[in-house]
């Protein structure tokens, strides 16, 4: 060919890519790789959702209260914070990646997953503001990391990153309640196209879709629940109309507003951790429960709603937003969001869970407005928020079409328009830059 001709060479196709044995081998043990990192999974959230309930509502009631009172949160997080200032300073990996960073950065390695395992139950069931899907992805990828051994990972400089995102979307799937919508993460997050996007993708969806039927199936047989993000029951939708997209596009601006918000929050949080880092943990955790007992003071709920991922809170205002007076949802988001940021910085989970929570109550509290409803507010609230924090809009209108069901078809367009809008405008209003990895790194000493 004339290219190669003058010197230069063309890329393999995909034909190519996908003929060589050790491609064939990728998938295999993509394919394999599912059902363990699943099982794992299964028995990480099943594992902290007990301790979550035995914490929040089992301990209350054994100790006379018919819910968890205001202070409670204070005590829990102070105790979580003890238990994760270790973790996060002596550790193989701290912990895992500080949750206001994102979901991206290397591969997990094997030897980092127990302190993510760790730190994770240390915080999470304990009420910290942030949701599981991180520490599962990095069990995803660290499990998978241990089908293939060290030397050959740094003979093959793209079979760590490739067999690591294939166990970690095996893992995110199961939390998300589908395969898809792992799959389009990675996808968009790549930022890949052509055979490349191919080559990523397929041990993606082979691993998540085995891993997705194990779980689920492994869910069922022992009766256990399973954690998925996913809404019971949502208010019957009706076609967005003008009055939608006209309320709709300025909730989604200012839904990424807030987003934003906590997330300069969090990068304020990091760079205060970066040193003395075990006791100013224990503070940011205190500070996170004094969050919380403030959002049971103001509203005299439990402080359960604002605690935890907020997948219990969102099933429970997805089923039945009219019983939330507009003052609790502002609360929610005003307190929330506070200990969100600050546990986005400080603390160990995933930023996703709560910020749909935070887009969902917004979106109920203008569900009043003229021209406009609680079932459009609830949906445009999950899209932006999600695509707020993520910067992945597709994800997120993928999300919030799985979370809302049947209900999504006639709401999909509102749905994009409202991640698209979110999207944009979370990229133009982020001015904060990122702490050096000098300053962000946490001391061994952590004192």
């Amino acid at each position: 060919m004339p290219a190669q001709a003058a010197g230069t060479s063309q890329p393999p196709s995909l034909r190519e890519l996908l003929r060589s044995p050790g491609y064939g081998r990728l998938l295999l043990v993509s394919a394999l790789v599912g059902v363990p990192v699943s099982l794992a999974a299964f028995g990480f959230v099943s594992l902290e959702h007990e301790l979550q309930h035995w914490v929040w509502e089992t301990l209350p009631r054994e100790l006379d209260y018919a819910r968890a009172p205001w202070w409670w949160p204070l005590p829990a997080l102070a105790l979580a914070g003890l238990l994760l200032a270790p973790v996060v300073t002596r550790l193989p990996g701290r912990g895992g990646h500080i949750p206001v960073h994102g979901l991206g950065g290397p591969p997990t390695l094997p030897v980092e997953v127990p302190s993510v395992v760790l730190a994770a139950l240390a915080a999470l069931p304990l009420g910290a503001v942030l949701g599981p899907e991180a520490p599962l992805m990095a069990i995803g990828s660290g499990l998978a990391l241990l089908t293939v051994s060290a030397a050959k990972r740094a003979s093959s400089p793209m079979l760590a990153p490739m067999l690591g995102a294939a166990g970690s979307t095996a893992a995110i799937a199961t939390i998300f309640g589908s395969p898809l919508v792992a799959a389009v993460m990675m996808i968009e997050a790549a930022g890949l196209g052509g055979a490349q996007l191919t080559l990523l993708l397929l041990p993606c969806l082979l691993s998540s879709g085995v891993g997705a039927l194990v779980f689920t199936g492994f869910g069922h047989w022992t009766g256990l629940s399973i954690g998925a993000l996913s809404l019971p029951s949502v208010p019957k939708a009706q076609l967005p109309d003008a009055g939608d997209f006209l309320w709709g596009i300025p909730l989604a601006v200012v839904i990424a507003l807030v987003m934003v918000a906590g997330q300069t929050v969090g990068y304020r949080f990091a760079a205060f951790t970066a040193q003395r880092t075990a006791v100013r943990t224990v503070l940011c955790a205190v500070l996170v429960g004094a969050c919380i007992a403030g959002y049971a003071l103001a509203t005299g709920r439990s402080p359960e709603e604002a605690a935890l991922s907020g997948q219990a809170t969102l099933g429970a205002l997805a089923a039945d937003p009219t019983s939330w007076p507009v003052g609790a949802l502002l609360a929610l988001v005003l307190f929330k969001g506070l200990g969100w940021g600050v546990a986005l910085g400080s603390l160990r989970g995933g930023p996703i869970f709560p910020a749909v929570l935070l887009g969902a109550a917004l979106g109920v509290a203008a569900g009043g407005l003229p021209g406009f409803g609680t079932e459009a507010g609830l949906a445009a609230g999950i899209a932006a928020s999600g695509a707020a924090v993520t910067r992945l809009p597709v994800t997120s209108t993928v999300l919030a079409t799985a979370l809302l069901g049947s209900q999504a078809a006639d709401s999909t367009p509102l749905l994009i328009v409202a991640a698209v809008v979110a999207s944009v405008t979370a990229a133009l209003v982020h001015r904060v830059a990122e702490p050096s990895p000098a300053a962000a790194a946490p001391e061994h000493a952590g004192a």
